[in-house]
């Protein structure tokens, strides 16, 4: 670690679970890097994702964005990819794209939205996107018929929340630069949904854990326990 991460880190107590607003504004105060840094959140879930019924995904419009510009491909063919390039989409296209991703490894883009037609094309390409997270899904809306409202929830903001193999699920709630007001409203706009999304087969604690850091700053651990009070 460097100095400064270093001097920073001691601003952190390792042992103190934090209110959200204290977290908020400490974790803008550790932030080590002279670019504007991303603000992660990190939440350890009391959940198996190994079984189905205690899956835990799905989506949600940050109020104020998340500060990155994201870049949508769609798959759509005829009206629906002229509504596509007409609502702002980055890419658009349909077997060129899908042999575009599985000849050339070409991932200039963070978010695939598919009109449900062009899922069995999709389930093609399954095996690279699905480990890189950018498989379609209509549960986070990004299968789905309605592509001009899809792109403008995205580009207003709108990420997917999902758990890793080790039931952690890593997101973002803005910019350093967003401030704490900002940050706070994503934050429980985030929190709020995935505790909404509690599965019913989830037993005892739900919220183990809940982190936030900059992208270069050291972590700052919130009170779990009261964000479900």
């Amino acid at each position: 670690m460097g100095k400064k991460y270093i001097e920073k880190a001691k601003l952190v107590d390792p042992a103190r679970l934090y209110d959200t607003t204290d977290a908020i504004d400490l974790v803008q105060k550790v932030s080590v890097a002279k670019f504007d840094e991303t603000v992660e959140i990190h939440i350890r879930l009391g959940v198996d994702s190994r079984h189905a019924d205690q899956q835990v995904r799905g989506a949600v419009v940050l109020p104020h964005g998340t500060g990155r510009t994201v870049r949508v491909l769609v798959l759509a063919k005829g009206e629906k990819a002229a509504e596509a390039e007409a609502a702002g989409a980055d890419y658009v296209g349909a077997e060129d794209m899908i042999s575009k991703i599985q000849n050339e490894n070409w991932f200039d883009f963070e978010v695939i939205v598919a009109t449900p037609d062009m899922m069995a094309l999709v389930g093609r390409i399954g095996r690279v996107l699905g480990p890189k997270g950018l498989m379609p899904s209509p549960k986070a809306g990004t299968v789905t018929a309605d592509v001009a409202k899809a792109i403008a929830d995205i580009k207003a903001g709108k990420i997917e929340y999902r758990l890793d193999r080790t039931n952690i699920m890593h997101s973002v709630i803005g910019k350093v630069s967003f401030g704490t007001e900002k940050l706070e409203e994503n934050f429980k706009t985030l929190v709020g949904a995935i505790i909404k999304a509690k599965p019913a087969a989830a037993k005892g604690t739900y919220l183990k854990s809940v982190t936030l850091a900059t992208t270069m700053g050291p972590g700052v651990k919130i009170n779990a326990a009261k964000l479900t009070e």
